[in-house]
């Protein structure tokens, strides 16, 4: 995570669920940002068969019976919730540890950043920006779980865990 700005940190929690971060400090000084959800725009068929393929690597899936409730749980999941927490990100962009490293900015990487349409109806106005306790940290301990460093656009139907109002 101390790479330059703009490269892929890709890191398995739990031995099962990779999380995507990437780096946003100078060069030398840890610094990143995780992707804790995705509003899918484009590719949505892409993302659910790449979920799929990951759940198939998991123990569950790994039995006929498995992958079966495993596609009919995502059959029913809605096209606004298939990327929406850290591990599910990585796995409807196929992302695993192997991506650490890459330039999300340079055009030609196969995971990449881009800039978002000019259109000013596709901007987040600032006053939606909400800034919130992190999940999943208390073993941090109060002083660091506590800090407002996760960050959300208030309501959105996308975003992971309790949503902003």
């Amino acid at each position: 995570m101390a790479g330059p700005a703009g490269v892929a940190y890709v890191y398995l929690v739990y031995g099962m669920y990779d999380c995507l971060n990437v780096v946003t400090g100078d060069e030398g000084t840890p610094a990143a940002v995780l992707v804790r959800a995705v509003e899918p725009l484009a590719g949505v068929d892409l993302m659910r068969q790449s979920r799929l393929t990951v759940e198939a690597r998991r123990r569950v899936g790994r039995t006929p019976e498995g992958l079966a409730l495993a596609n009919a749980r995502l059959a029913r999941t809605p096209d606004h919730r298939l990327a929406s927490g850290p591990g599910l990100v990585a796995a409807a962009f196929g992302v695993d540890t192997s991506l650490t490293g890459i330039d999300m900015c340079e055009p030609g990487s196969p995971l990449r950043l881009e800039r978002d349409s000019a259109d000013p109806a596709d901007v987040v106005a600032d006053d939606l920006v909400r800034a919130d306790t992190r999940i999943g940290v208390a073993y941090a301990g109060p002083e660091w779980a506590g800090r407002p460093w996760r960050f959300t656009v208030a309501g959105h139907r996308s975003v992971s865990g309790p949503r902003a109002r």
